[in-house]
This record gives C-alpha cells, sequence and structure tokens, in this order.
C-alpha cells in the first residue's frame, strides 16, 4: 500500500477534456493526460483492500464485479506511487495484452466496484492504466517478445478485433506460428471502425500491430474467409482454427418506411468516417453511397456506447439536430450503493459526446418511418411504460402518446444479435447455442466441430473490450494445451 491515509488526504481527480466547441473541430482524441506528480496523487489514494474487487473475482458472469481480465490494479497503483512506472507496466501487461485500448474505451468496471465508489470517489484506475501504457510507448519499453523457439504448429486466427489479437499474440509467444485473417482492409475489427478516431486514434492499434509482427504474427487483410477461401482449406493448412470474428449481425428495426433513403445501421455510418480518418477517398470510403449528417435533423436510436459515437460523428459533421432515443425508461441519476456495489450498476451516464449537444428522450418505441420522394422526412413514435406481467416486465404503449420527429438522417444503434452465420460459421458446421452464437464452453473454448476454437463476441455474443482481450488470451492457452498436451500461458 503506497500511502496508508492517501484516500483520506487526497481527492479525486481525472483527466481532463479539450473545450466541447474545440474538440468538436477535429476527430482527433481530446483526452488531456495527466502529469507525473498528479498521477502518483491518484495511485496513492488506492487502499489495496484486502478484497479488492476491482481486480475481479475470477468469474465468468458478465455482471460479476471488477476487471475481467482481472488486472493488479491495487499493486500497479502502487507502483505508480512509487514512481516505479516501467515495473507497474510489466504488471499491468501481464494481465492485459492491450491496455491502451482498454485505458480508452473500457466503461471501467474496475471503478465500479473500488471500495470508494461507495461515496462517489473511486480511485482513478482507468486514467493510472493508460498513462502506464502511453508512458511505456513514449519511452520505448515496449517491444517484440519473441518466443525463444517455434513449435512449428500453425493456427489461424479469424477476425483482428481484440479477442482475435490477444489469442494471436499469446499463440506468437507460445511459440506457434498464427495468421490473422482479417476480411476488412485493415487489422483492428470494431476497433478500427466501430470506435471513432476522438475516442481512440487508429496509430494505437497500428504500432500493437507492429510490435505483433515482430513477434512472428502474420497478418492477412482483403481476404473473407468463408468466401474468398474456405474454411476447409484452412483446415488443410492449419493445425488450429480459431473463430474470433465478433458479433456482427445488427438488431433491425421493422417497421413501415424502414426501407426509406437515409434510414442507415449506426456501423455503417461510423465505418465511413473511419475510413475518411484514415485517409480514403469517399468512393473507397463509402462504396454504397455517402452518409453525412451535415445541416441534417439526425435521430440515433438506441442509448448505449454505439449510439453516443454516432452523436460525437454527426455534430463533427455538422448536424442541425441530434436526438437520440432509448426504448427502456431513464435510469436515475444515482444509483443505490447499498443494493448494487460492488456489481455494475444501471444509472444515467452522460458521455463527452452528450454533453457536445443532444437531446435524450427515454421510454420511446419508434413505430413508422414518413418519407417524401423516397426519402426519410419524419419518424413517428410513441410513449410506452414497463409494467411487471406474467414473463416479467413488459413494454406497453401509452394511448394517445403518438407524436413526430422531424428527421433527415436516421441511425440504428440497437446492438447486435450475433455473429454472421453464412460463410465461416456455417462452413465450420459448428453448433450454435440458443442465442444463435457459436457454442463453446469456457473450460477450452472448443467448438463442436474438430479443431476449431472459438472466443470473444463470436462465442458469448456482443460485449466489451475487456471481454473480448480475456476470452482471446484464455483460447490461446487452450489451443496451446490442445496443440502441446501442456500450457504455461496465463489463463
Amino acid at each position: 500500500m503506497g500511502k496508508p491515509t492517501g484516500f483520506l488526504e487526497y481527492e479525486k481527480q481525472e483527466r481532463s477534456y479539450e473545450k466541447p466547441e474545440d474538440r468538436k473541430k477535429t476527430y482527433g482524441e481530446f483526452l488531456k493526460r495527466m502529469g507525473n506528480a498528479e498521477l502518483r496523487t491518484q495511485a496513492a489514494r488506492c487502499m489495496n483492500c484486502g478484497i479488492p474487487f476491482c481486480q475481479g473475482t475470477g468469474s465468468v458472469a458478465p455482471g460479476t464485479p471488477g476487471c475481467p481480465v482481472n488486472n493488479q490494479i491495487p499493486d500497479f497503483n502502487d507502483l505508480v506511487y512509487r514512481d516505479h512506472w516501467k515495473r507497474a507496466l510489466e504488471n499491468l501487461h501481464s494481465t492485459n495484452n492491450f491496455p491502451e485500448f482498454t485505458g480508452r474505451v473500457c466503461p471501467a468496471p474496475c471503478e465500479a466496484s473500488c471500495t470508494l465508489n461507495i461515496n462517489e470517489n473511486p480511485v482513478s484506475i482507468k486514467t493510472i492504466e493508460c498513462e502506464i501504457v502511453d508512458r511505456g510507448w513514449d519511452e520505448g519499453w515496449i517491444k517484440p517478445q519473441t518466443a525463444p523457439r517455434g513449435t512449428g504448429k500453425r493456427v489461424a486466427v479469424i477476425g483482428s478485433g481484440p479477442a482475435g489479437l490477444a489469442c494471436a499474440q499469446q499463440l506468437a509467444r507460445a511459440g506457434h506460428s498464427p495468421t490473422v485473417f482479417e476480411k476488412s482492409d485493415r487489422i483492428g475489427g470494431l476497433l478500427r471502425y466501430g470506435i471513432p478516431d476522438f475516442k481512440m486514434e487508429k496509430q494505437t492499434i497500428d504500432k500493437r500491430v507492429r510490435q505483433m509482427e515482430g513477434e512472428g504474427v502474420i497478418f492477412r487483410t482483403r481476404l473473407h474467409v468463408g468466401v474468398d477461401v474456405s474454411v476447409q482449406r484452412l483446415l488443410d493448412d492449419y493445425q488450429v482454427i480459431v473463430l474470433a470474428g465478433g458479433a456482427e449481425k445488427p438488431r433491425d428495426l421493422p417497421i413501415p418506411g424502414r426501407e426509406l433513403d437515409g434510414v442507415h445501421y449506426a456501423m455503417d455510418f461510423l465505418t465511413q468516417q473511419n475510413k475518411r480518418v484514415a485517409g480514403d477517398d469517399e468512393k473507397t470510403a463509402a462504396p454504397g453511397g455517402t452518409i453525412r449528417a451535415e445541416g441534417k435533423h439526425v435521430i440515433v436510436i438506441g442509448g448505449g456506447d454505439t449510439g453516443s459515437d454516432c452523436i460525437g460523428t454527426s455534430n463533427r459533421h455538422g448536424a442541425a439536430s441530434v436526438t437520440q432515443l432509448e426504448i427502456m425508461p431513464k435510469p436515475p441519476s444515482a444509483e443505490n450503493k447499498a443494493m448494487t456495489w460492488p456489481d455494475w450498476p444501471l444509472k444515467l451516464r452522460t458521455s463527452s459526446s452528450h454533453e457536445e449537444g443532444c437531446d435524450r428522450d427515454w421510454s420511446v418505441v419508434t413505430k413508422r418511418a414518413i418519407g417524401e420522394g423516397g426519402k426519410i422526412k419524419a419518424l413517428v413514435c410513441a410513449r410506452v411504460e414497463w409494467v411487471r406481467g406474467p414473463n416479467g416486465m413488459e413494454m406497453k404503449e401509452v394511448e394517445g402518446s403518438e407524436f413526430e420527429l422531424k428527421a433527415d438522417l436516421v441511425l440504428l444503434a440497437m446492438g447486435f444479435t450475433g455473429p454472421i452465420i453464412p460463410g465461416l460459421v456455417d462452413q465450420t458446421k459448428a453448433t450454435l447455442d440458443p442465442r444463435g452464437n457459436v457454442a463453446a464452453t469456457t473450460n477450452d473454448y472448443k467448438t463442436s466441430s474438430d479443431r476449431v476454437f472459438t472466443c470473444g463476441d463470436m462465442r458469448r455474443g456482443q460485449s466489451l473490450v475487456v471481454w473480448a482481450i480475456r476470452e482471446g488470451r484464455q483460447c490461446a492457452r487452450s489451443v496451446d494445451e490442445y496443440l502441446m498436451g501442456a500450457s504455461n500461458l496465463p489463463r
């Protein structure tokens, strides 16, 4: 424990933002890094609890408290307080392959379960974690970690999101020869094209890719397994296949008028903008047609992180107005700590994108879209209430509550229903679970098909980046055990 009285002496501080009027002019990250002295002070607030819920319980249940990758948070806080940054980086990397990803886009369940969060002042864990790894890059401490000898075993990892990347890196460090197959033109999966640059600049991914290439990982882009190359061909060439393709099937909105021009999936909108920021021309960025928000009244349907990203992107385009609709009731502004801590609480969350300008409305169902000349002009919505029924809480429309919203662009950000089955998954002949994900347990990550493993959102369904990293690491250990009979990789 760095300083036993630190949590009594120091107030919580966080990274600050550029002002909204300034940050909306650019697509770059707008978080301001904290200084060394400030970070050490924040690390000194850690109490090194006897039961550190922040670092996770080790359970695989999505609702359990703390960090899914079991970061040793009190330990690296102590090292930062003592100014041992390189050792803090080694500690952080022992459980998390990509803390620069989680330090930017993870919602930080660790802070929700921090003991100091009982009075709304948790340790600034996410800020400290991000600064540890950013300093590691600045100082040149992060280099390829090559295996002392190779095994001659080849593994095909399909999908280059955080699960696939974590799995491939761990396998390379065990001496295997992993090849990552990505159907898009760049590596990163949802990190690359689903998260705006203002939340995470893509050079963050590129640096890790270079490190992994130095460790022996081979990357193949623009190669769609199940379309450009068959699964059987990979099984002929590789000892094992790992399915890490994510949960890419977006939830649709089956209402009259869904076919109107101007109604789009959120991911199509976000992907186009990320491609523009990467330097692609409009034809490359938007082969199916440009989706822009300039001067338009934008409606974002869905209250999660993807919806928030659409708001921030629309504001940077110069939208006339942005409205976010959520079908669930408005959460309370603060949770009942006695009821929820240390679990992840349901409460109202206001993102940096919301602060940049947005109207928000809850308990709203979208009934139909109104168009003119084939283009969206308005949405007809209604109020709903949630009542307890025989099967739990049920949605009931409030009689006479219909209203109309002007809409020139509607973005569907209602989450994902699971992996895309035709092609890749069909060709593996792997069994699906009742939710439509590829079935496998967290004991071994094996599918029902011989030599085929799976991890990440393709196995568990839509989830967080930190869960994807955890599953990729654990899957790599299972593959290593399968190939070699035993494994020294951490679980």
